[in-house]
């Protein structure tokens, strides 16, 4: 009888960053992996995620390497990079996942998503720069949610919720979890798995296995790795954050902050619309509408027509900070950090 094959996508939250093991990393794929079949040995892993990626690595670089083992369960966790980068563009978010999604689905696995909580809030940044931040992720996750369901994933809400904002969770870069959060991850998708009959083994452990770092430690992350990741975001995106928290500012000092939100809304659904294809979800490799359990939300069609929305012939809707232009991002490959 043939191992269960687990193939793990997306970008430094899967790769391990934040729970370090021996002279690598880890991560809460690696945790939930030995329990998905009743012997750890039974069990296929393989981690393609890299630090820095964006959805359309995972199209163009993951997907392919990960098709090529025929894996019976692939996640996908990705999203906050795009966020992060000024060639944002919703609509070649959607696009990446559409395809992302159709790939593993259409071959039989079963997809593993999940929801993100936006990284202004986690890094406690002003309220001019964290809000739009955190449209962007919530396009992101209204993406993610639609797909889900039309794909039949099995998806984890990660956006929210008390166990989110429990800081013993994260590690000292509050963008990545540490230990504590990798092991939730796994113990909470490993719950989810094992209600759609995907997981037979025992659930991960949820208690730390190293000392958490001291603080003497964290502050010397934070002033050598932490600093340099600071300093290549700021190059790429400070720069339209700052042009964004003026407008953020401009439209809160006039009264019209809801209509950045309904531009913001208003570009997912166009997003979502302007992808081929049934707007009602399609049967996955569980077969039928999206897994039981996984908390999806109402599908393409309704995310489609949602109130101050393109409707359902998709225009794309011209945006400040926002790109809905096309199928393909007009940015450049992320480099992976």
């Amino acid at each position: 009888m043939r191992p269960v094959r687990f193939v793990a996508l997306g970008d430094s939250l899967t790769e391990g960053v934040g729970d370090p093991a021996g002279d690598g990393r880890r991560g809460w794929a690696a945790l939930l992996a030995p329990s998905l079949a009743e012997t750890p040995h039974a069990v296929a892993f393989t981690n393609l995620a890299v630090s820095g990626a964006q959805t359309r690595d995972v199209l163009e670089r993951q997907t392919p390497a990960a098709r090529a083992l025929r894996p019976d369960l692939v996640s996908v966790v990705i999203g906050v990079n795009d966020t992060l980068r000024r060639t944002f563009d919703i609509q070649a978010v959607a696009a990446h996942l559409d395809e992302v999604y159709a790939a593993f689905t259409g071959e039989g696995a079963t997809v593993l998503t999940a929801c993100l909580p936006d990284p202004g809030a986690m890094l406690g940044l002003p309220g001019a720069l964290a809000r739009p931040l955190a449209r962007r992720q919530r396009a992101v996750n209204t993406v993610v949610h639609a797909l889900s369901e039309r794909y039949g994933a099995v998806h984890l809400h990660a956006a929210d919720g008390a166990w989110i904002t429990d800081r013993a969770l994260w590690s000292a870069d509050r963008l990545h979890p540490g230990e504590r959060g990798h092991r939730q991850l796994a113990v909470r998708f490993h719950a989810l798995l094992t209600e759609a009959g995907r997981a037979t083994g025992p659930p991960p452990s949820p208690e730390p296995e190293f000392p958490a770092p001291t603080r003497t430690a964290s502050l010397l992350w934070l002033a050598t790795a932490g600093t340099a990741w600071v300093a290549r975001r700021c190059r790429d995106l400070l720069p339209q954050l700052l042009r964004l928290a003026a407008d953020e500012l401009h439209h809160r000092a006039r009264g019209t902050s809801a209509q950045l939100d309904l531009h913001a809304s208003a570009a997912a659904s166009a997003a979502l619309a302007a992808l081929s294809g049934p707007a009602e979800p399609c049967s996955a490799a569980a077969g039928g509408a999206a897994t039981p359990g996984t908390g999806t939300v109402p599908g393409m069609a309704a995310a489609a027509m949602a109130p101050g929305t393109a409707g359902a012939a998709g225009a794309p809707t011209a945006v400040a900070g926002w790109r809905t232009g096309g199928r393909r991002s007009a940015g450049k490959a992320a480099v992976p950090e």
